[in-house]
């Protein structure tokens, strides 16, 4: 019984000390990348339709979005090192966007947030979040209905381009737009 004890004691003081001690109070993170296990019909990269389950293909493509968005407007909101502020000169990529999605009621637009490969996944995850949500709080200010919405963070887990420079870093920390 004392053994029982001890060694219960030993795994929750293992546990407590692993821990991790990143703060993520401010922005919860969600992730909303998992891929369905399910195969069949609807398993096929490019299947946009449903299936008996009601689950909707993915198209990997992402041929569906490379159009969508305002003409001759960029889809990338690019972040300084270790920030989550919007610099001033994305305010006309913003302002565009917006106008783009209020005049579309059945628009809807992800943000992605996205981080260069310096620091640890929890923390990138959530920079990542704090990107996301400070474009979608900019296109709210700008009256965009929650509705039409999402924020999600990737991280550092897709990133723009490959390699360790300074220029390869400032191309990784990014919120990008795509439209569903």
């Amino acid at each position: 019984m004392i053994k029982r004890i001890t060694f219960a004691l030993t795994i929750v003081a293992l546990v407590a000390g692993c821990s991790s001690g990143v703060k993520l109070d401010d922005v919860p993170v969600e992730d909303k990348t998992a891929t369905s296990t399910m195969g069949g019909a609807n398993s096929g990269a490019n299947s946009g339709t449903t299936g008996e389950s009601g689950v909707r293909g993915v198209d990997l493509n992402q041929s569906g979005r490379d159009g969508a968005g305002p003409v001759g407007v960029s889809r990338i909101v690019y972040f300084d090192y270790d920030s989550y502020v919007i610099k001033s000169e994305f305010q006309s990529l913003i302002e565009a966007h917006s106008r783009f999605i209020k005049a579309g009621q059945g628009r809807k637009v992800m943000i992605e947030g996205h981080t260069d490969e310096r620091g640890g996944r929890e923390y990138n995850l959530a920079l990542g979040q704090k990107r996301a949500e400070a474009v979608r709080r900019s296109f709210a200010l700008l009256g965009v209905p929650e509705s039409q919405m999402e924020a999600v963070s990737f991280g550092k887990e897709k990133p723009a381009a490959q390699g360790g420079t300074e220029d390869v870093h400032s191309q990784n920390r990014r919120a990008e737009l795509s439209y569903r």
